[in-house]
């Protein structure tokens, strides 16, 4: 093959056919995942980054490369989902910021491209781990720097050499990696990665594949929010439009733009190139704006909607749901009892305990699954509710719309998931006009306790600090079953075991729930715990998980037990111990 340089329309093709090969891999790529859980989805999160760039490449008719950079590193890091999907979204960043200057790619471009995308993907993460995508990144772009001087090395031989090195690091990580070596297994993300740029070597050699692109579902991460007085809502409007320029914005007319929308609103994001902005403002003039967006050039895909009027509908449907949900709790009382106490009304932490919560001037966004444990982040303060977590991971985009929702200067975020951490913080990155705190929760329980210690009189700062604190106070242990034979932690699991998982590692498993639990319990509570909370899941009936809580209670008397339903799916039991 002669060709040496990679045109446009040829690396539209080849980057088509690297998402369609992830795509149809994704399901073999989830079970690599170490853990043998049902909601392994490492395949599933960089197949979703991916095709949120993919499915506007393959709208376009005849994309320059510098198009498709802006589209694949905008599209890739708002679509980001899971760590394996930031880092590849990262990467895709750094290695779009080398061709967007190029009318083709050689082997040179190349290379840079490369080494740009590894450099950019290891700052993106705070401590970054060999043995995972990122040292296959690193594999591949040692080889594109040793082979890019040699002259009896053509583009075909190039691009061949590369991959197979990056095949070559990806079998050693096992070797890097103990948990993947006892697992059986080589790193879901640095797979991921392989077949990206397998996809793509087919195309450039001329091999049949199939790089159409089905349209990407919606994202099942739903925004909740919950009641806020018509006074926060300071700007009424929420205005979204693109401009397309007469002549390229020049950096003091984007200035003088940003100044004027700040000067009428607040909320803004703009995203611009040298032919189009994309603008979004909460203000209570869009008239205003958009006159001052046509003196620039034509309006298209204006969007513009009454915030106050959507918050009243939502008032009287919550009003609604509450009116019923005290009918049945009265119902439920007539004999007398008194009802049972939610974690908020029995602590009387953190400034939510009353009725009469006090006015706050920070907002929170909570990443959360289950209907019980949604109710207990909304009992406790939390302004915004992404649903997802376990089950599914929220894209960056998702965190940057539940930012966007929230009328406060400073926000805190948590994750409740060591797999949506990476993307929160992508999203505060991305998010300039206000001051995003990202609480690293790793589970439920966790971000439960650092609202529960949130004191509003002690400002942003000092909250933080002490939530970083707390949250290690918790263990946190989850209940679930294996998808598949596996060796892990030292415990021969079998598909259909249920394991109890803990912080760290497989504490227990077996075929029998009750003894997965009691063994799970007993080596994550101690001399110093205190207190024992159980949520049960959607597949747990009430009865089963209140006689759990009194075995725990009678194993343990010098532990407060307490018992939620969380309805989370999957998972039958999340159970946490301070």
């Amino acid at each position: 093959m002669d060709r040496q340089t990679i045109d446009a329309q040829l690396f539209a093709k080849m980057f088509l056919a690297g998402a369609k090969n992830l795509e149809v891999k994704k399901e073999w790529i989830n079970e690599l995942n170490v853990f043998p859980v049902p909601d392994g989805d490492t395949g599933t999160n960089m197949c979703m980054t991916i095709m949120s760039a993919a499915k506007e490449i393959s709208a376009a008719e005849t994309p320059t490369l510098h198009d498709m950079a802006k589209v694949i590193s905008s599209g890739s890091l708002r679509g980001a989902r899971g760590n394996s999907g930031v880092i590849l979204s990262q990467l895709f960043r750094g290695f779009t910021n080398v061709i967007r200057g190029h009318e083709e790619l050689d082997k040179m471009v190349l290379c840079e491209a490369f080494q740009k995308a590894c450099e950019t993907a290891y700052k993106a993460v705070m401590k970054p781990k060999e043995g995972t995508i990122l040292t296959v990144a690193r594999g591949a772009a040692d080889k594109a720097l040793e082979l890019v001087c040699e002259d009896e090395c053509p583009m075909e031989d190039y691009l061949t050499a590369i991959l197979a090195e990056a095949e070559r690091v990806l079998a050693l990580t096992p070797d890097m990696l103990p948990v993947l070596k006892q697992a059986g297994v080589v790193d879901a993300g640095g797979q991921g990665l392989v077949e990206v740029l397998r996809g793509a070597l087919d195309v450039y050699l001329g091999k049949a594949a199939d790089y159409s692109v089905e349209p990407v579902k919606a994202s099942p991460g739903i925004v909740k929010i919950s009641a806020e007085t018509e006074e926060a809502i300071r700007f009424g409007y929420c205005t979204e439009f693109i401009i397309v320029l007469n002549r390229p914005m020049t950096e003091e007319d984007e200035d003088g733009y940003r100044a004027f929308l700040n000067s009428l609103g607040d909320s803004i994001v703009l995203v611009a190139d040298d032919e189009i902005v994309k603008t979004h403002v909460h203000t209570n003039d869009p008239g205003l704006v958009l006159q001052k967006a046509l003196t620039f050039g034509s309006l298209s895909r204006i969007k513009i909607d009454n915030m106050r009027e959507e918050h009243q509908e939502k008032l009287i449907k919550d009003a609604e749901r509450l009116a019923k949900e005290q009918a049945e709790e009265r119902k439920a009382n007539a004999d007398g009892s008194e009802p049972e106490l939610s974690i908020q009304e029995r602590t009387g932490v953190g400034g939510f305990a009353d009725s009469g919560a006090p006015t706050k001037d920070i907002g929170f966004i909570a990443v959360s699954i289950g209907d019980g444990i949604n109710e207990v982040f909304r009992g406790l303060g939390v302004d915004c509710i992404i649903e997802g977590g376990q089950t599914m991971n929220p894209s960056t985009e998702d965190i940057l719309n539940a930012i966007d929702s929230l009328n406060y200067d400073t926000i805190f975020i948590f994750p409740n998931n060591k797999n949506i951490i990476l993307a929160a913080n992508q999203a505060a990155s991305m998010a300039d006009d206000k001051e995003i705190i990202v609480i690293p929760t790793r589970t439920v329980p966790q971000g439960i306790t650092a609202m529960i210690n949130f004191v509003p009189e002690a400002g942003a700062k000092n909250n933080a600090q002490t939530m970083l604190e707390v949250i290690d106070t918790v263990k946190t242990g989850q209940v679930t079953y294996a998808i598949r034979d596996t060796f892990l932690d030292g415990k021969d699991i079998k598909e259909g075991d249920y394991m109890g998982i803990g912080d760290s590692a497989i504490l227990s498993s077996g075929r029998e729930m009750l003894p997965v639990v009691r063994e799970m319990a007993a080596q994550m509570i101690d001399e110093e715990s205190s207190f024992i909370c159980i949520y049960y899941g959607e597949d747990i009936a009430e009865e089963d998980a209140q006689a759990l809580g009194e075995e725990l209670g009678s194993a343990y008397p010098e532990c407060e037990i307490e018992v939620q339903n969380g309805g989370q799916p999957i998972y039958y039991y999340l159970i946490s111990v301070e």
